[in-house]
């Protein structure tokens, strides 16, 4: 299989998957704090690193129906969340190309300071 290569998102605080520690994201890539996973309470990111995803699918949510993908740990395979890929409904386009990480299958943990 070879060697997985992995980025880290950089930060004074950063999102790791709860199950390996994988560096996922970091708090300056947070929009909201406002949604609902399978598993309870769950993030918005603007962006993700070390991910793989699953097929399109279309799924009924609260807010209407969009195009969504599960995402998963690159590195173990645990499933985190989904990414928006399209929204039906004009007023909630701001999710398209933004990831959902289930707040119960990440951990936050110090990252490193920004030295610029």
């Amino acid at each position: 299989m070879g060697r997985v290569f992995l980025d880290h998102p950089g930060g004074s605080r950063v999102y790791c998957c709860a199950n390996c520690d994988s560096a996922l994201t970091n708090r300056s890539e947070l929009v909201s704090t406002r949604f609902t996973g399978a598993t309870g309470r769950a993030f918005l990111f603007s962006k993700v690193v070390n991910l793989t995803f699953s097929t399109s699918e279309t799924r009924i949510m609260l807010t209407g129906e969009h195009v969504v993908r599960d995402v998963s740990c690159k590195s173990c395979g645990a499933r985190l969340g989904w990414i928006y890929e399209y929204a039906t409904e004009e007023s909630q386009r701001y999710k398209e190309g933004r990831v959902i990480l289930e707040r119960a299958l990440i951990t936050e943990t110090q990252g490193f300071e920004d030295t610029e």
